[in-house]
């Protein structure tokens, strides 16, 4: 549960990156439809690896891609199938392509490719089609018999009586993962999780059945498992080698084998090689010992991640949906994470809540800045740009984790936003205009670090609390601790003495965008009507709102700490006290993190319920009708860089060259056709 998802990145449209590697001339951007825009991502740097890591880089990228499979079959189990069918659909169409039934089947086809699925990949809402089934249907029937996708022993009409509800029909599985507590949210989610039939609390009973409430070191239950009632009994269905995505595990060992064969120093060749045990047999006490050894590797230059990880996409927050993210250090900018980790002993001591919920000692914070190279799974086309792992609990506390901060793509994020008038727009003067342009950029960066390299590794649980206690809410719970653990310290003197900010004043610049995203402008990214759901999301407004609550008449001279003003007929937000502002966050990280060590479900609910979920349908209509004069996507994602090997006479690899040749459809219509092991 440990990554950092982008807000509206174009807060920071004014904030341009001094980073000598980026090229201005550089085209980041590469498709628009619905709410999402399509970038590339620049890999500084490349050009200085050497020829070991290059391959190594390029086999971890092959290892990548072969896991797409997975996280399309995890997110609906009718996914792959529509995929094929639509993808069919789309390069066989032999009729007028500038049609309005093609061009909304297209935007559907690229929202469904961006989703991974069906549904969208931020509300979890299943994709409505602009187009008519009439329309599919004939398109359908015009396909050769070779180019359906048939299950075994499936006829064509029965796959369209499947398919069609399903793609077309609002009511049928209408939501990958719904969070409503008052619901039952196992069996109100469509996530291919769960198979028919399961309930929360069959499941919540299976797992508890099985926990050892006196094991100081448990595994990670259930996160490489489908939970499914075979003769009404529950059991799993483990991902492994010889079980549920064996063919595409197969595919990635392969690769990760020929990167063990490069792999930089031993250490790094003993994780890679626990890895491969763990894909080949799904034992999760080898996942465990992986992610300690992966853990205290800080030495080698090439990196990765790459397996079932994070467990927003389980309504439970259990299972991980399979993602790999690949990457190298980015030298001179892992200084700044370098002190940070080094003084975390420092931060813990000194954070605002009780001693009894702090670390006595802090170990193995490590901490880095990275250029991305190949993002896979469900960190593609949506990707982060932070990360911390691992998110086992007593892995953290006993052996420490590794936090990462991608650079490269906050900087394609900054770059493609500048000019685009947001600040203009939401933000409320000049001053705090200037504020963002002079520091937005950095103290956005340093949030980012602070939260996945000190936020995530902070504190502790009590003995013989269960790290799912918080069931539903944890993993929004999890994010507002990291998140207001990172806004606390960026206004702290210490950063100063470290060198890592010149000026006391710079902090103001993400407390404003931070108070301006959570209690307005992500808005923008939920439908009228609808309610805060993403995990991310009701974090921020949590916060945000908790703060402008608590704030009333807190502030110097009897003000509000934070206040939503009104100026020439709309809505902004006005800091009246940052220092006021920075207690109350720091007031609100000592009560989330006393219902995370205490696994304090109640009271993480009330919190969830009161503050991070209802919206003000008069504030959210102003601020779309705002953002849509602007035309600015609320969502943004990536294509790859292609990685293509140089070789000699005798079939030896030689160099490993980086190009940017495709667009959108083109890199997704290859995906489906070079990486796809559990549809062939």
């Amino acid at each position: 549960m440990n990554k950092t998802i982008p807000t509206l990145i174009i807060a920071a449209a004014s904030a341009i990156p001094s980073v000598a590697a980026v090229d201005k001339n550089f085209n980041y951007h590469v498709d628009r439809f619905a709410d999402i825009e399509i970038l590339r991502y620049e890999v500084p740097e490349f050009d200085r690896l050497t020829l070991r890591q290059k391959k190594m880089l390029y086999y971890l990228g092959q290892a990548a891609q072969m896991g797409r499979d997975i996280i399309w079959d995890q997110n609906g189990r009718h996914n792959l199938q529509i995929r094929q069918l639509l993808e069919n659909v789309y390069t066989g169409y032999k009729g007028d392509r500038e049609s309005a039934e093609f061009k909304a089947f297209e935007k559907y086809l690229k929202q469904v490719w961006f989703g991974n699925g069906i549904h969208h990949h931020y509300s979890t809402d299943k994709y409505a089609p602009g187009f008519s089934q009439s329309f599919l249907e004939a398109q359908v029937n015009a396909l050769p018999a070779y180019k359906l996708p048939l299950a075994p022993g499936e006829t064509k009409a029965e796959m369209m009586a499947t398919l069609m509800p399903v793609i077309f029909d609002p009511a049928v599985m209408p939501k990958r993962v719904n969070q409503d507590g008052t619901q039952d949210v196992v069996a109100t989610s469509a996530t291919n999780l769960y198979g028919p039939g399961v309930t929360q609390a069959e499941v919540e009973a299976f797992y508890n059945a099985i926990k050892d409430p006196s094991d100081p070191t448990p595994v990670s239950y259930g996160l490489n498992a489908r939970v499914v009632k075979e003769n009404g009994k529950i059991k799993e269905q483990r991902y492994h080698l010889d079980g549920l995505y064996g063919p595409a595990i197969a595919k990635i060992i392969y690769w990760l084998d020929k990167a063990k064969g490069v792999a930089e120093n031993p250490a790094q060749e003993a994780y890679i090689t626990k890895l491969i045990d763990y894909y080949i047999t799904g034992d999760l006490r080898l996942f465990d010992e992986y992610s300690i050894l992966w853990a205290e590797d800080t030495k080698s230059d090439v990196d990765f991640v790459n397996g079932f990880i994070e467990s927003y996409g389980d309504p439970l927050g259990m299972t991980g949906s399979w993602e790999s993210y690949v990457n190298f250090r980015n030298a001179a900018s892992s200084k700044r994470t370098e002190i940070i980790s080094g003084n975390a002993q420092w931060f813990e001591d000194n954070s605002p809540v009780d001693p009894r919920f702090r670390k006595p000692s802090v170990k193995g914070v490590s901490a880095k800045v990275i250029n991305a190279a190949m993002l896979a799974g469900d960190a593609f086309p949506s990707t982060a740009i932070g990360i911390n792992l691992p998110n086992s609990n007593w892995i953290r506390a006993q052996h420490g984790s590794k936090s990462v901060t991608i650079e490269n793509i906050t900087e394609a994020y900054a770059m493609a936003s500048h000019g685009n008038g947001f600040n203009e727009e939401f933000v409320i003067d000049a001053p705090t205009r200037k504020l963002l342009d002079d520091y937005l950029y950095i103290t956005d960066m340093l949030h980012t670090d602070l939260h996945e390299c000190l936020g995530h590794g902070s504190g502790q649980l009590l003995p013989g609390v269960d790290g799912d206690a918080l069931k539903e809410n944890g993993s929004a719970l999890e994010e507002a601790r990291a998140d207001l653990f990172a806004l606390y310290y960026l206004a702290d003197p210490k950063l100063i003495e470290l060198g890592i900010l010149d000026n006391p004043e710079a902090y103001k610049a993400e407390y404003y965008k931070f108070m301006m995203n959570g209690l307005m402008t992500q808005l923008n990214r939920i439908e009228l009507g609808n309610d805060v759901e993403e995990a991310h999301m009701r974090n921020r407004q949590l916060i945000a709102k908790w703060a402008l609550k608590h704030g009333k008449k807190q502030g110097k001279g009897g003000k509000d700490v934070v206040e939503l003003a009104r100026k020439g007929g709309k809505t902004y937000v006005r800091i009246n006290d940052y220092e006021a502002l920075r207690k109350l966050f720091g007031q609100l990280l000592g009560e989330v993190q006393r219902i995370k060590s205490e696994g304090d479900y109640k009271a993480g609910n009330e919190l969830i319920q009161t503050y991070a979920v209802k919206i003000d349908p008069k504030l959210h209509k102003e601020v779309i009708e705002r953002y849509s004069k602007l035309d600015i996507p609320p969502y943004r994602g990536f294509i790859n860089p292609v990685y293509t090997p140089v070789t000699d006479a005798k079939g030896e690899i030689t160099d490993i060259r980086i190009s940017y040749p495709e667009n959108y459809a083109e890199q997704m219509l290859r995906l489906s056709r070079d990486y796809s092991p559990l549809t062939k």
